[in-house]
């Protein structure tokens, strides 16, 4: 047996194990992302008992969360390509086991610096690990009914797991210490850690792996300064040098990359992954979404724990039934809605009504009701995140060729992320001028705790305007659904009709006639969502 053969045959039991398995698979890697998500929620809730302890000034706070979101952010699009290049299981091995120890860390910490680092190193991780667990995902379900119950979940954890770590990080913090929301992800790690052991297998194309080093840099330097300069635009303001460099030398920093990936044989991010209508809409989607989202878990939390007074558990216990409809909506978006709807109109859907339930909480005061001035809300912005960001996931990573699986969802990711960034200080921005404007204005002790909710009213209203600008255009760049022909059943592709023979690249085999300029045309991807 020769070594090609051996390896093709290798391949495909590799490939026939995962499929059998997948759902177990997404199990362990639901996990593994949940723990990234929430990490980027529950630590926010454990820094005021972090400050007490380690005695850091309130000007340092931040850089506990940016000291995450500039590594995670910058060196995303490289994670998902070293997964491409070396195998998804070893990088989502590694960054199980980095992002733990980088935990641990952070839960043992005795000074700031150590904190800082620590939380450095897990957003480095980070990148590792979630696009392995997204492209995992997306390579092992292929058949459209069972692909929209896993992103379907996906979905779910992508858009319920924020709030998910404000509970548990409330819960952990109160009960136990502000460190277990450090020391908890070893629990999460640790399953994950198992079960990716056994069930995944690491699959990885048969030519040399190459790494686009020239692109490489501008991406993370790029990533890394939008990011650094979003994120001192809101503790420093627009005006500030630094802001302003880094963000100028961003926008060159990504210019250059985009020439040299289109000029480059091996690039970081083939641009044809993001030059398709719908594949660039939803990755849009996701990007808009994750600006606006942070109306709601940013200024609502401290609309809840500065203005209302409540405690950090009975402020994750606030947010459970927008959790419980972004499960609901995730589910029924891809299972149910998706072959019918499209995902053109359930994000243009979901956009309108997270704008409603933005809208409505522009009408709250200082003296409003939980149930009648805030809970009404909710249900609508869950339902309506579960039909963003489960379609816009599934779509964003469909009828990827295997090769790049790992970068196409290391874009979903780097969107969440460098949208989180943008809406975060844009957001912030907007309030601290609203709400200075108001203490200017007015006068007594009333206009003191009106001032900053003044400022979380126009920062709800900012983001339903988001929504609604991401609405109109969402329904026009994502391409309208095209239904599935009948008559087929869908193969290994998502197709209808005979599956092509997958050689041991993972790429259909060509004809031995076809040219190398047919070949090339070919690695152009069909438009998501179409036949």
């Amino acid at each position: 047996m020769t070594t090609e053969s051996a390896a093709a045959r290798r391949y495909d039991a590799d490939r026939e194990f995962e499929s059998k398995h997948r759902w177990t698979i997404l199990v362990v890697v639901s996990i593994a992302q949940l723990m990234v998500v929430l990490d980027a929620t529950i630590v926010n809730i454990a820094l005021p008992a972090a400050q007490d302890a380690l005695g850091f000034a309130d000007s340092d706070r931040q850089w506990v969360v940016t000291a995450y979101a500039l590594a995670f952010g910058s060196l995303l699009l490289l994670g998902g390509r070293l997964g491409d290049l070396f195998g998804r299981k070893r990088m989502f091995i590694i960054g199980l086991i980095g992002f733990a120890a980088a935990s641990a860390a952070g839960g043992a910490s005795t000074d700031f610096m150590v904190l800082v680092v620590s939380r450095a190193f897990q957003g480095a991780f980070g990148a590792l690990l979630a696009p392995a667990a997204l492209s995992t995902i997306a390579n092992s379900f292929q058949k459209p009914a069972e692909r929209g119950r896993a992103f379907g979940v996906y979905g779910a954890v992508a858009g319920g797991g924020g709030a998910v770590g404000l509970l548990l990080g409330g819960v952990l913090t109160e009960y136990a210490s502000w460190r277990w929301c450090f020391f908890v992800n070893l629990v999460f790690a640790g399953i994950a850690w198992v079960g990716g052991q056994y069930y995944l297998r690491n699959q990885r194309p048969a030519s040399t792996p190459r790494i686009d080093w020239w692109g490489t840099f501008c991406a993370a330097v790029g990533l890394f300064l939008i990011v650094y300069g979003f994120a001192r635009a809101a503790s420093d303001g627009w005006g500030d040098l630094l802001t302003i460099v880094s963000l100028v030398v961003a926008g060159l920093l990504l210019s250059v990359f985009v020439l040299i990936e289109r000029r480059i044989k091996h690039p970081l991010l083939p641009l044809r992954i993001i030059l398709d209508r719908s594949r660039g809409g939803a990755y849009l989607a996701v990007g808009l979404a994750a600006i606006a989202i942070f109306g709601v878990f940013l200024f609502l939390t401290f609309y809840l724990q500065l203005t209302k007074g409540y405690s950090p558990v009975l402020t994750g216990v606030a947010f459970l039934p927008m959790i419980a409809f972004v499960l609901v909506g995730s589910t029924l978006a891809n299972v149910k809605l998706m072959p019918i709807l499209g995902a053109r109109t359930l994000i243009t859907i979901g956009m309108l009504m997270a704008a409603v339930g933005m809208t409505y909480l522009y009408f709250i005061d200082s003296t409003s009701n939980y149930w009648v001035h805030i809970f009404p809300s909710l249900p609508l912005l869950g339902f309506g995140f579960g039909l963003i960001f489960a379609p816009a996931i599934n779509t964003a990573t469909e009828r990827v060729s295997r090769d790049d699986a790992g970068v196409a969802s290391a874009l979903v990711n780097t969107m969440q992320q460098v949208g989180g960034s943008i809406g975060t200080a844009l957001l912030s921005t907007i309030a601290v001028s609203v709400t200075s404007t108001y203490a200017a204005t007015h006068t007594g002790a009333a206009a003191a705790v009106e001032a900053p909710v003044a400022g979380y009213k126009v920062a709800f209203l900012v983001s339903a305007g988001i929504f609604v600008a991401g609405a109109i255009l969402i329904f026009f760049l994502i391409q309208a659904h095209a239904p599935q022909p009948t008559g087929a059943p869908p193969d290994d592709t998502g197709t209808a009709g005979p599956a092509p023979a997958i050689g041991e690249s993972g790429a259909a085999d060509q004809p031995a006639s076809e040219s190398a300029a047919a070949r090339a045309n070919r690695g152009i991807d069909p438009a998501p969502g179409t036949t």
